[in-house]
């Protein structure tokens, strides 16, 4: 168990992680903003230490600031909690070479999963099934990507290997309308995500979207944490945006 841990991250997220930490009689310092200065979960803080001004780039999201509070404070670990830096490879990568435990999964596991052409592989290398789709990124030859989509059989969807919260995605129903499909695919995830590289897989049109919880340490436990129906979530979401 460790004596002091650093939290990477700010409100509501933060003070969750504070709270678990008295619970389990670990120090837990907290980082913060200039305009954070008189938030809840900094006047409830043990040890606090300011990291930058207001603008996340140049506080929550700034590596070098994050590792010198773990420094000065003689944290041994670092909690990014969720959002921020909590999904980024090179930063937890940065926090185990700068001598600190990285309180999430492991550099390699971020990067494999934050692709999702290689998180799609891995799954595929582990047995699990999957929906029919090209075996990983698609090329620029058109002769092939004409040849990928007649193989998984039409409509097939466009995604982004970077992508997520919906965006960079196409739905294409015919041929004629595919290789321009694919095109301004790639051109929106390079803007949006800085990664260009595409894949495709047959559309489904009425799938039910059913998220699994699973928390495992490197020990090699793992316990399963239940479902979770987004369909619905997303329905009620909708009649919510939606209701006068």
């Amino acid at each position: 168990m460790f004596k002091k841990i650093l939290v990477a991250n700010r409100g509501e997220i933060a003070l969750r992680i504070q709270r678990a930490c008295r619970e389990l009689g670990v120090k837990a310092v907290m980082v913060y903003s200039e305009a954070d200065r008189d938030a809840k979960y900094v006047k409830l803080a043990e040890e606090a230490v300011c990291i930058g001004p207001a603008p996340s780039a140049l506080s929550y999201l700034n590596m070098p600031a994050i590792i010198s509070a773990a420094e000065v404070t003689d944290a041994e670990a670092i909690h990014p909690g969720y959002g921020f830096l909590s999904e980024n490879a090179d930063f937890a990568e940065r926090v185990e070479k700068s001598g600190f435990q990285f309180i999430g999964p492991a550099p390699e596991s971020i990067r494999i999963m934050g692709d999702k052409v290689s998180a799609k592989q891995a799954m595929i290398r582990a047995g699990v099934p999957c929906v029919p789709g090209s075996d990983g990124e698609l090329p620029d030859d058109p002769v092939a990507i004409r040849r990928i989509a007649r193989s998984v059989g039409y409509p097939v969807i466009i995604k982004a290997a970077g992508g997520g919260g919906g965006r960079g995605m196409r739905v294409v129903h015919t041929e004629a309308a595919l290789v321009n499909a694919v095109q301004m695919t790639k051109a929106e995830a390079e803007t949006a995500f800085g990664n260009p590289a595409v894949y495709m897989e047959k559309f489904l049109q009425n799938p039910r979207h059913v998220e699994i919880q699973i928390i495992a340490d490197k020990f090699k436990n793992a316990v399963y944490l239940g479902e979770r129906d987004c369909s619905m979530q997303r329905r009620h979401q909708k009649v919510i945006e939606e209701a006068p």
